[in-house]
């Protein structure tokens, strides 16, 4: 036996719950901006993606309008930091409510690093981050979703394989349903099967 959820007026915060659980695991878009009057924004976007890959373009949801948005439309910059689980209890404090005029960078106790090519840093506890200026917004409903063009990618060097982040020492975080988080686990490795080797082995007598 099944459970129905709709997404009516009235079961709208179930069916967001429901949605967060059954979406998963989402990797996370840890987004530092900076406002028109300079204070340094640091906040957790759990619906992230990459949009397009030539034009390189990754894309986050907020969920209303935070200050990452009004910092993005007021500079047109912004940086996505990795999250990896050795920051976990600074990540999610970093998603607090904190006031527009205060930095999470200072609230949290982290470290700014200047970013190459735009305004707002990077975090420097964290071991990779995108630099993206503002391609394109748009609204749907009560979310605001934000495509940036990557400028430049960084990656600290103990985290390589010659050029390949290796993901067993990245240890990314994501996010779950309500407050579960999750972790990379055993990573499984299996490789692409060409349509033409698939054929031979499932219709050899086929030419």
């Amino acid at each position: 036996m099944r459970r129905d959820f709709l997404p009516s007026a009235e079961q709208s915060r179930d069916f967001y719950r429901f949605l967060t659980a059954v979406v998963v695991p989402r990797p996370i878009a840890w987004v530092s901006s900076r406002s028109a009057e300079g204070i340094d924004n640091l906040a957790p976007h759990s619906f992230f993606t990459v949009a397009s890959v030539d034009p390189p373009i990754v894309q986050f949801t907020s969920v209303g309008r935070k200050d990452s948005v009004r910092n993005i439309e007021a500079t047109g910059e912004f940086t996505v930091n990795f999250t990896p689980e050795s920051l976990f209890e600074a990540v999610n404090a970093t998603g607090t409510a904190f006031p527009p005029e205060v930095s999470e960078f200072d609230a949290v106790g982290l470290t700014r690093e200047a970013s190459l090519t735009v305004a707002p840093p990077r975090v420097l506890e964290s071991p990779a981050a995108l630099e993206c200026r503002l391609h394109s917004m748009q609204q749907m409903g009560n979310c605001t979703l934000v495509f940036g063009e990557v400028l430049h990618g960084v990656v600290s060097e103990e985290f390589l394989d010659g050029n390949h982040p290796l993901i067993e020492a990245l240890k990314p975080l994501s996010r779950l349903g309500l407050d579960e988080w999750g972790t990379a686990g055993n990573i499984r490795r299996i490789r692409r099967i060409p349509l033409k080797e698939w054929a031979q082995a499932h219709y050899p007598d086929v030419s």
